[in-house]
């Protein structure tokens, strides 16, 4: 098995807020993997006096921890447990109902000899590799459907109709887009942050085909590289209108075998 990963913070004053781990467990021909992608308030005053890069740390590491020690769970029940326990960790001193809230999007993969089980919430990107070599993206694409229509609100956060991010209400991993393959199905992964996606999805300068072909020849640091090239080209958002010229990206490769 090969497992090979990459991350980079937007910028180098600012922590980064993506969270990766990967698990192998001893014994096993199974592992897991959880990443997430912490999304950076618009202004400080959110009502927790937490940061998000805490958030993150706080519920990957307990996300990967049952996944591992729950394997009867699935990963929707992981995550509601993960998202449940976090803000007992905080409810006492911050307001965990304001919408800005430290919150963060989700991938999760888990595989044993069987099955590869899936969770995708929010616009982080997960890719899986058939046996026939053919890759398919597994996406939420709500954000996407409501940027068509215009400018996104704080209102659509979390909200019906809106787009979901893990945040404070375990409920809302039954949003998630969930799933599972046999194993035998799945040759290889990939999961990315939104910041590692703009080569597809913001640059269209490429597709998820010869991304996952990047990642595998050239690597996710390479795949960084190329996205900080075409960002820097663009500092002014002329050909890529964004929020952040460079974003927090974080690319992981795995290779069932």
């Amino acid at each position: 098995m090969r497992i090979d990963t990459s991350t980079e913070p937007g910028h180098p004053d600012r922590p980064n807020e993506d969270f990766l781990a990967v698990a192998l467990p001893a014994g096993n021909s199974g592992g897991s993997l959880v990443l997430l992608d912490g999304v950076t308030p618009p202004r400080d005053d959110v009502g927790c006096v937490h940061s998000v890069t805490w958030y993150v740390a706080a519920l990957g590491g307990t996300m990967i921890e049952l996944s591992v020690s729950r394997p009867d769970l699935a990963l929707a029940d992981c995550l509601a447990i993960a998202i449940e326990r976090t803000a007992e960790l905080h409810r006492h001193t911050c307001d965990l109902s304001h919408r800005l809230t430290p919150q963060a999007t989700a991938v999760a993969v888990r595989w044993n000899a069987d099955t590869v089980d899936h969770l995708v919430l929010s616009d982080s990107v997960l890719l899986l590799e058939g046996a026939d070599g053919v890759v398919r993206p597994v996406l939420d694409d709500r954000l996407d459907r409501l940027r068509a229509l215009g400018p996104i609100t704080n209102a659509q956060r979390n909200a019906e109709g809106g787009f979901f991010t893990a945040a404070a209400d375990p409920g809302v991993t039954g949003r998630a887009v969930t799933g599972s393959s046999p194993r035998g199905d799945v040759r290889a992964l990939a999961a990315l942050t939104d910041g590692a996606t703009r080569l597809v999805d913001g640059f269209g300068d490429d597709d998820w085909a010869g991304t996952f072909a990047l990642l595998r020849k050239q690597g996710p640091e390479e795949l960084i590289r190329r996205v900080r090239a075409a960002e820097s080209a663009d500092p002014d958002g002329a050909r890529f209108p964004r929020w952040k010229t460079h974003d927090d990206a974080t690319a992981v490769l795995a290779e069932l075998g």
